[in-house]
């Protein structure tokens, strides 16, 4: 397992707030089950998110998209249920 530094992140990311901000929201949606960018590596999220930020691989525009991508999914998931709901209410 290769260490990350906060250099290696700052490579990236414009300044140290801007990378705990990214951070730790790459880090709770790949809590939230999203893949990683990389491997895994029996890492915790937090380590994923950093490694993924130090290779270039998440920015504040991906991650936006991956957080609309994630709204969209739940969104339509509950839209789902309710559908499925009125229907067995229906019968």
């Amino acid at each position: 397992m290769a260490r990350v530094t906060v250099e290696d992140c700052l490579e990236h990311v414009e300044n140290r707030f801007a990378l705990v901000q990214l951070a730790s929201k790459r880090a709770r949606l790949i809590a939230n089950g999203q893949a990683p960018l990389v491997d895994e590596e029996n890492d915790k999220p937090t380590v994923l998110a950093l490694r993924e930020i130090a290779a270039g691989l998440m920015t504040e525009e991906k991650l936006k998209e991956l957080e609309l991508e994630e709204k969209r999914a739940r969104e339509l998931d509950e839209w789902n249920a309710a559908a499925e709901e009125q229907d067995s209410q229906m019968m």
